[in-house]
């Protein structure tokens, strides 16, 4: 399926506002309130383009994989060197981004026998599930390649090496190298997940356990003596509930790389209602965050997170919420600070059914989170602005003092 050309309803605001929470060193729970972000509602019919007609026009390269299904689940493409790495059951494969089938070659990295029968032991399917489907890689160094796998619901990461010509040059798995890969991949080859490696540091959004349950953000790596693992806290589920993670990127926020952030897109379930409905979010966290004291060892103190609203402005726009984040793309601008962010949504109405693109500002983003805050006095109780005194440093940011 393909869209035809997007069209905007209108340049009015659209996103009518809502709360971003904070996890701050302190027992009152906050909140950011979103009140407007300006941007456009862009709606599209399908229709469709068949696979034979992508071929025939020169638009698509055909890889011709094992018999029995590729079941690919990473690209990472690297067109300043002309090298493709597609991450698949039980294999990592080279390619030639122009042409796919030229001189390929192959990294096998199957799960352990024990952790296939474990697997299969477990109820899992054998053959969708039961193996090592390489979910993530990234580019660690000019000569070296992070990745990481479902290891048949029991994750591994390892550094794999490649240099020299694509042809005949070093591609090989590092096995000295291979190391849990809990809080870095998920353990179904099927949940939704993001990660993005940066500064040979990496983010990190998953599920933390067998069951898909615990989802958190979380950062590992980095370069030695900096290897600061953080993540959410799992015991609060005003910071992440049940989340679906989409994306995650690194945005510069000031010219001062002490203010750079990690921006991360994600739907959840809502504790604020019975009805358990779906909220998409936008979420934050500097990275230079270490950490804090006490309860928030190893745990994010600049966490907050938006309520992304997608909808058609004015009153009859009640009955058309898209609530559900499907994906998102950062277009860059000349200002690298600020990208153009398009988010594509679907909706879970019984009443109200299709798909939208919707159009935000980093800036409006960015000025949401440093606006107003709320919070709740308890569990029972409901969110409301909050008026007291701002705290310093101020909710989701970090005294630069520190790094010194």
């Amino acid at each position: 399926m393909q869209s035809s050309p997007l069209t905007c309803l209108n340049n009015r605001p659209f996103l009518q506002g809502i709360q971003t929470s904070s996890a701050w060193a302190c027992p009152v729970s906050f909140l950011c309130f979103i009140y407007v972000i300006h941007g456009c509602l862009c709606i599209f019919e399908p229709y469709s383009l068949f696979f034979s007609e992508l071929v025939q026009g020169g638009s698509v390269s055909v890889f011709l994989g094992p018999t029995d299904g590729l079941h690919s689940h990473s690209v990472l493409l690297d067109e300043e060197k002309g090298r493709l790495l597609l991450g698949a059951r039980d294999s990592i494969y080279l390619l030639d981004p122009d042409n796919l089938n030229k001189a390929q070659r192959k990294i096998s990295w199957p799960a352990t026998r024990d952790r296939v029968e474990m697997c299969k032991l477990a109820g899992k399917n054998a053959h969708l599930e039961c193996a090592n489907f390489v979910r993530v890689l990234h580019n660690y160094n000019r000569t070296h390649v992070y990745g990481c796998g479902t290891g048949a619901f029991h994750p591994i990461c390892a550094f794999i090496e490649i240099s020299g010509r694509r042809e005949d040059g070093v591609f090989q798995l590092l096995s000295s190298t291979v190391e849990s890969g809990r809080l870095k991949c998920p353990y179904d080859p099927w949940q939704p997940f993001t990660s993005v490696l940066t500064e040979q540091f990496l983010y990190v959004g998953t599920a933390s356990d067998f069951l898909g349950k615990d989802t958190t953000f979380t950062r590992s790596l980095g370069p030695p003596p900096d290897q600061h693992y953080i993540r959410t806290d799992i015991s609060e589920d005003y910071w992440i509930n049940e989340a679906r993670f989409i994306s995650a990127h690194p945005v510069s926020d000031t010219y001062n790389p002490d203010d750079d952030k990690i921006y991360f897109f994600f739907r959840e379930s809502s504790r604020d209602s019975n009805d358990k409905s779906v909220l998409s979010r936008v979420a934050r966290v500097c990275k230079n965050d270490v950490g804090g004291l006490r309860s928030l060892t190893n745990k994010w103190t600049t966490f907050l997170k938006a309520r992304l609203v997608c909808s058609i402005p004015g009153p009859d726009g009640v009955d058309t919420h898209f609530d559900r984040l499907q994906d998102i793309f950062l277009l860059p601008t000349r200002d690298e600070k600020n990208p153009v962010v398009f988010g594509v949504f679907t909706t879970s109405s019984s009443v109200f059914r299709g798909s939208a693109v919707c159009v935000y500002s980093m800036a409006d983003i960015r000025a949401v989170f440093n606006g107003p805050y709320a919070h709740k006095e308890g569990p029972d109780h409901r969110w409301v602005e909050y008026e007291g005194r701002i705290p310093y440093p101020r909710p989701g940011t970090r005294d630069i003092s520190q790094n010194v």
